[in-house]
Order: structure tokens, then sequence, then C-alpha cells
């Protein structure tokens, strides 16, 4: 049985007052012009998956304004372990509370009930900006693999922002950062073997495959000196390093000075040098390799949310991304503001319309 929500209800989210859908294992096409809230049903199953959603909002800013009375989203998953009732509630602005089966749940286990992949147009300049946010999509693939990489990445980042305070305070005494270095080191040391597994995994599902999109070949650097390898070695290094941390002020070692280099294999060109489209490529070639490795791994296709992916394609390589994702069996959501961009799936996908009025989004079958 592939991964798939069954229903989904949202309540006075983001532009929807209130809207509720049926589906079935099939794709999701979902048009409307700009503005009408065709995203905001993506953001909501982007909830399904660890953190804070692909637009990474504040329960707060999530809430139907002008009530901003809190907001909920129901969901009935189809996983390969079985049936799951997830709902999240955000009331008066406080953070979102998850429920899955009626119990309590925190929200490193929805890693370990669904896998969401996605891919939206701020993602689009992802190989030519920051370093930040190249490390946020590998730490995403790596969480699709790893379910555990979320804790690893908490625990590491609570203990770095600790030893960080410790070092602006200029406090000396090797006592008070003992304890921090051993988690950060076990943690950072987790963090790495994630994600160099992670590309591994990605770099199979691509050499292995005939696609009509280019392999990208990735590597994991260092913007700072080369990660220690093995935990023991990070936490002497963290230990070494304090007098140079505490004149920055900052931990200037550790997993989170990595980056994510692209390179458009067939040409040996760096993907922040290659065209818009190719760049635009190789990001769907990465989120399609991922999807195929889950499946072999898991055993279930992950869901796909993909914002505005087809008004950046020509018709040839559009009906090829079609293809790709009706052969991994994926639910794929995919967004675009005309029903011509989805004429190619005919039947093979549930056609929905969003439309807006007096700022509420209202949502049908097309």
């Amino acid at each position: 049985m592939p991964l798939h929500l069954t229903q989904l209800t949202l309540s006075h989210f983001r532009s929807h007052k209130r809207a509720a859908l049926d589906l079935d294992a099939r794709p999701v096409a979902i048009h409307g012009p700009n503005g009408a809230g065709k995203t905001n049903l993506l953001e909501a199953v982007s909830l399904f998956s660890p953190g804070r959603g692909m637009r990474r909002a504040s329960a707060q800013d999530i809430a139907r304004r002008p009530e901003a009375l809190g907001w909920k989203v129901t969901g009935a998953l189809s996983a390969p372990d079985g049936e799951h009732d997830v709902t999240f509630v955000s009331e008066g602005g406080a953070p979102r509370v998850v429920r899955v089966d009626d119990k309590l749940a925190p929200q490193t286990a929805l890693g370990r009930l669904a896998r969401v992949l996605w891919l939206v147009p701020a993602m689009d300049r992802l190989w030519i900006e920051g370093a930040e946010g190249r490390r946020r999509f590998l730490d995403r693939v790596a969480l699709s693999f790893f379910p555990g990489h979320a804790d690893a990445a908490l625990t590491y980042e609570k203990a770095m922002r600790d030893r960080n305070r410790l070092l602006k305070d200029q406090v000396r005494d090797p006592a008070w950062y003992r304890a921090l270095e051993a988690q950060m080191a076990r943690a950072g040391t987790a963090i790495d073997a994630n994600r160099r597994a992670a590309l591994d995994r990605i770099d199979v599902a691509q050499q292995g495959a005939q696609t009509a999109f280019p392999v990208a070949a990735l590597e994991l650097i260092s913007t700072e000196a080369p990660l220690p390898e093995g935990e023991d070695a990070l936490a002497a290094a963290l230990a070494d390093g304090r007098g140079r941390d505490m004149a920055a002020g900052r931990t200037l070692i550790g997993p989170h000075r990595a980056d994510l280099r692209g390179t458009f294999a067939a040409k040996g060109v760096d993907a922040a040098d290659s065209s818009t489209g190719e760049q635009k490529a190789l990001l769907i070639s990465l989120i399609l390799a991922n999807a195929r490795a889950l499946r072999d791994e898991i055993g279930a296709a992950p869901i796909l949310l993909l914002d505005e992916v087809a008004a950046h394609l020509d018709a040839n390589r559009r009906a090829a991304l079609y293809d790709e994702i009706a052969a991994l069996g994926a639910q794929a959501w995919m967004t675009g503001t005309g029903p011509e961009l989805f004429a190619e799936w005919g039947d093979r996908a549930r056609h929905v319309e969003v439309t807006e009025a007096d700022g509420i989004s209202e949502v049908r079958d097309a």
C-alpha cells in the first residue's frame, strides 16, 4: 500500500476558513489563480513531517487573519504500518500540539510514520545562496532516511547554544564545557554520518535510474577546517578550540559549518555556475532520486509536494516528470495556475481547483 493521505481537513489555516478533501493514492493536481491558497494546502501536508513545515512558519503565523482564533489540521494517513489519524492544533498562537491516534506525540515521532519531500520556488536559489539553506536541504534528505536525525540535530543545537553562551560570557572553567562538548561530539558525529549515508543513497538512486533529468554529483564539504572523524576526535577539537571560539564568540568547528557542493555531472560544471533551468532540473533530479531511494528502502514512495513546479518546465520535461511520479507510485501534490498544466495526467490524478473570494479560499473538485 503506497504512503498517502486519504483525508485532509483544514480549519482557520492561512486563507482557508475550512477545507476538506477525501483522497485516494493518486497524485493531487491543484490549480487556481495566484494568491488563492494552493500553496497553503501543501504547507498543511508538510506538517506531517517533523519540523516547522515547508515555510518554516511559527504556529502564530499560520493562523487565519484577522480572527487569529488558532488553527487545526487533521489527516487520515495510510502508511506501510497501517492507518493513522493525525491532528495538529494551535490555540491562540501557542505552539502546535500533535496527536497521533488520539495520543499526544512529539513532532519527531512523525518521521517514523510519514516521509514527506518538497520542492518549492524558494529553493530555486539553493545553489547560489548561503550554506545555511543547503545544510537545511541536506538535513531534510537525511531525516527522510533516518528519523532519529531530528533528535540528533535538536541535541546538537541546544548544546551548542549553551556552549556559545559560555563563550560570550568569557567563562574559562573547563568543567562547564565538558558535558556540553560531549553532547555536541556525540550528536555531531551522528549528524555527519547520517548526512554522508544519505548522500550515498542519493548517488546510487541517481546512477541507477533512467531519467530525463540530469545527475547532480554531491559532496559534503566544510566551510572551515575539516570535521574530525569520530566522537572522541570531535570532542578533543572542541576542547582545543575554546580559546579561538571565545575570541569569536561562537563555535567554529562542527557539522553546523558544513556545506553541500553540487555539480552538473554530465558537464562537470558547478551547480552554482549552471543556468537557472539547469539548477531547477538538478533539484528535481535530487527530489526524484530521494523518493526512489526511500521507496526501495522502506517499501513505499514518500509524499511529494511540488509547488509551481510545472510552470518552469517545457511540455516534454513536464510530461517526463509526470511519468516519473507515476512510476514511483507517489502521492504527489502539485500546484499550478491553470488546469492545462496537468492535462497530461488525465484521470491518473485527482484534480482540485482553489479559488478565493473576500479573503477566503474555496476548494472544490475540478
